[in-house]
């Protein structure tokens, strides 16, 4: 996390009598997690003055995630990140409940990749300060609302009161969001019946466990490179009651004992904590100008790392359609969008969630459960659909138009061609400002005028088979999902639909520049 620079987006505008100058900035993101700057990176890229707000005071040093998905990491090339996060550790079995799930997928990055979250962090953190992301932190947000056609805030740092406008807020301050007890926004679902106590300890020797269920509860353990060892463990039957502070090491130390016999209590605590099965979810990611994701906007156990890698995905959902609607290129219902796609992908990770912590931390009656679930994840169809949501590939959003294999979902990998010279990769095309419009069957289809600006055409040869129900054009958004399909064989410059397409995700076309004045 960046030093407060102590100047803002802008110039502050004047304060009133004994009242501290005011900071106007077009999105205000509250939260300089992952998600967060992903977000604030995002909206930079597309031209949005950004501040973030954040109360940490320094770098966070614990490393609550350590795991990437398949989909992060191609969201990671595709903004060319992957050269900073360096070469993680890939690891292709990942897990469902506790039971080992092959997480292997046709892609570019299979499986799961062991990054720690401070790693992740770092890299977005250096991406949004790169694109002249203002982040303060030591700043906590107290009081926040709409006024007119802004969000007004303020937060209290070092020196005082920050008093901000902004034209829309996004609340990406985690699990327990200021925004979102400020705001009183409905946050439904159920709170943790069960819990896991977790620590990572120095100068410990026990054996590595991968979810080891025992007599009396769940074990887990691993040592990384640095000699620490973390520590997981539920023991059976334990319920889950309200905290006022994180558990101590004393109490993690005293139910792993219980649970394996071992005595851990001569260790040097680096970092303890606890989390538990809580299954809560936002009734709208979108309150006018004030907007939710990640934690901020549902609340999950963190189980395989799914809570990260969602949080992420929203923000990158979310990046491009705020941008495009600050800067006036879209209507204002493309923000709406965002709510529609990203709660149902939501709903639907809690649910498996849910499932998997049942499955975890359920005592001897779930063994019977257990004993099917491996039975069923032995069929290939259900190991590539559990992988596929845990991965994040299988994400397909509802858009509108004739049915093909590729609508709504992500553009796969492919490499493009033309006349023998590489015109890119999926990730690399992604990388230009804006949509693409991807001609692989020689359509001629083109993009007018009036949306040039917005959005970059390509055309070539497709990897052979790379692409299902061989389309002739696809109109990709910048978060990578087709949104428009051009059927192989036809040729048309002005391709049914097309336009309709470019309309509903990119705004109205541009007029045509007028005559020059003499």
């Amino acid at each position: 996390m960046a030093p407060d620079p102590g100047t803002g987006a802008g110039e502050p505008a004047p304060g009133g009598a004994g009242r501290p100058a005011r900071l106007d900035t077009e999105v205000l993101v509250v939260g300089a997690g992952p998600v967060g700057l992903m977000l604030a990176a995002e909206l930079a890229r597309g031209g949005v003055d950004v501040i973030v707000v954040e109360k940490r005071k320094a770098p966070s040093t614990e490393s609550r995630a350590s795991t990437l998905h398949a989909r992060t990491m191609e969201i990671l090339d595709a903004r060319d990140l992957l050269p900073d996060v360096g070469t993680p550790p890939n690891e292709p079995q990942g897990h469902f409940g506790g039971l080992q799930l092959d997480l292997t997928l046709p892609g570019t990055h299979p499986g799961q990749w062991k990054v720690p979250q401070t790693k992740t962090e770092a890299v977005l953190e250096e991406w949004a300060i790169s694109r002249g992301v203002d982040i303060r932190c030591g700043h906590e947000l107290v009081a926040a609302g709409e006024v007119g056609e802004h969000v007004e805030a303020e937060a209290v740092g070092r020196d005082g009161v920050l008093r901000l406008r902004a034209r829309y807020l996004v609340a990406c301050d985690g699990e327990d969001s200021t925004v979102r007890r400020l705001t009183g926004v409905d946050f439904p679902g159920n709170d943790a019946g069960r819990e896991l106590l977790r620590a990572d300890v120095d100068g410990i020797d026990i054996p590595n466990r991968r979810f080891q269920r025992m007599e009396r509860g769940l074990a887990i353990a691993w040592r990384n490179d640095k000699g620490v060892t973390r520590v997981m463990v539920h023991e059976f039957g334990g319920t889950a009651g309200p905290r006022t502070a994180d558990a101590s090491f004393e109490e993690v130390a005293t139910v792993w004992k219980r649970v394996t016999g071992e005595d851990i209590s001569g260790g040097t605590p680096l970092w303890v904590n606890s989390f538990g099965d809580t299954s809560r979810q936002l009734a709208s990611y979108r309150h006018g100008r004030v907007l939710f994701a990640g934690d901020a906007a549902h609340r999950q156990m963190p189980v395989g790392g799914q809570a990260l890698n969602l949080g992420l995905q929203d923000a990158f959902n979310l990046g491009w359609k705020l941008a495009l609607t600050v800067r006036g290129r879209a209507p204002e219902d493309l923000l709406d969008t965002y709510h529609e796609e990203r709660h149902e992908v939501g709903r639907r990770v809690l649910a498996n969630i849910r499932a998997q912590a049942l499955l975890l931390l359920g005592g001897p009656e779930v063994e019977p459960l257990r004993t099917l679930v491996v039975e069923l994840t032995g069929l290939e169809d259900v190991r590539a659909h559990l992988a596929g949501m845990i991965s994040g590939l299988d994400v397909r959003y509802p858009v509108p138009g004739p049915a093909h294999p590729l609508l709504g979902a992500r553009l796969p990998h492919t490499v493009v061609r033309s006349g023998g010279r590489h015109l890119g990769s999926t990730a690399e095309l992604l990388r230009a400002p804006g949509g693409l419009l991807l001609d692989v069957g020689g359509t001629g289809v083109r993009v007018p005028a009036g949306w040039a600006d917005r959005v970059t055409a390509v055309a070539g040869d497709a990897e052979p088979g790379s692409l299902p129900g061989e389309p002739g054009a696809v109109l990709v958004r910048p978060d990578g999902h087709v949104v428009w399909v051009g059927r192989s064989g036809e040729r048309d410059g002005d391709a049914d639909g097309l336009a309709e397409a470019l309309g509903r995700w990119f705004g109205p076309p541009r007029p045509p520049a007028g005559p020059a004045t003499p």
